[in-house]
């Protein structure tokens, strides 16, 4: 299967960078890189992820770092939602 990113998806990476180049930059640059790898990984294994409150949305523990993946199956493709660290609280319905 095909993994797609959504604008608010690839934003999530870039901000993720951004804050964690502030004060290492080489982690940053590993923290997102595991990030794809991981998202890139749901084209073998697209049901990896839990079913999450929202409708037909699924959502992946990155292990190795704090976040969450949220993704839908679309048509034969995998389309990444949104990163977020997991120290931050839940989405809304309806926020992913």
């Amino acid at each position: 299967m095909r993994v797609r990113y959504t604008p608010r998806a690839f934003s999530d990476l870039e901000v993720i960078r951004k804050y964690i180049e502030q004060r290492n930059p080489p982690a940053a640059r590993r923290v997102v890189t595991v990030l794809e790898k991981i998202a890139a990984g749901l084209s073998d294994f697209p049901e990896t992820g839990q079913q999450s409150d929202e409708i037909d949305v699924r959502v992946l523990f990155a292990r190795r770092y704090p976040y969450r993946i949220y993704y839908r199956l679309v048509s034969g493709e995998i389309v990444i939602l949104h990163f977020r660290h997991t120290a931050r609280k839940e989405p809304e319905k309806g926020e992913v």
